[in-house]
């Protein structure tokens, strides 16, 4: 294991995964790849979409940084980064152009309606992910 990648969407699941992964890779000697998906708003509509996702950057920035010292802290190296798209496609493509090997995220206690009629981000890399994918709960 040499690169994990942790999806984080700045929810109390995403924290819990964040540890684990941190600690993952602080135990394999691998780097850390921490990436945030912001999802443009359906319908786009031009104006609100760019608006919206500036404001979700601005916010996943922040996020993010208060995780950067964290992964100094513990020694292991990381990226962080902000991407736009839909969360499962996203994180997939981030994985396979990236060489990542693992695959971290938090699990959504969504309902099991919910979950059946929508899926979640979570089932979705399961499905296509190209590499080991653990969803902490």
């Amino acid at each position: 294991m040499k690169h994990i990648l942790i999806a984080h969407d700045g929810s109390a699941p995403a924290d819990k995964a964040f540890d684990f992964a941190l600690e993952l890779a602080r135990k394999f000697g691998a780097d850390l790849s921490v990436v945030s998906v912001v999802r443009p708003p359906e319908p786009p509509d031009e104006v609100e979409t760019e608006a919206v996702i500036e404001s979700a950057k601005e916010h996943y920035e922040r996020v993010l940084a208060q995780l950067r010292g964290r992964t100094s802290e513990a020694g292991v190296p990381a990226v962080f980064a902000v991407v736009v798209g839909h969360p499962a496609e996203q994180i997939v493509h981030y994985a396979e152009g990236h060489s990542i090997d693992h695959i971290v995220m938090g699990h959504r206690g969504k309902s099991f309606f919910r979950r059946w009629l929508l899926g979640s981000v979570s089932k979705q890399v399961l499905h296509y992910a190209h590499c080991t994918t653990t969803v902490v709960r």
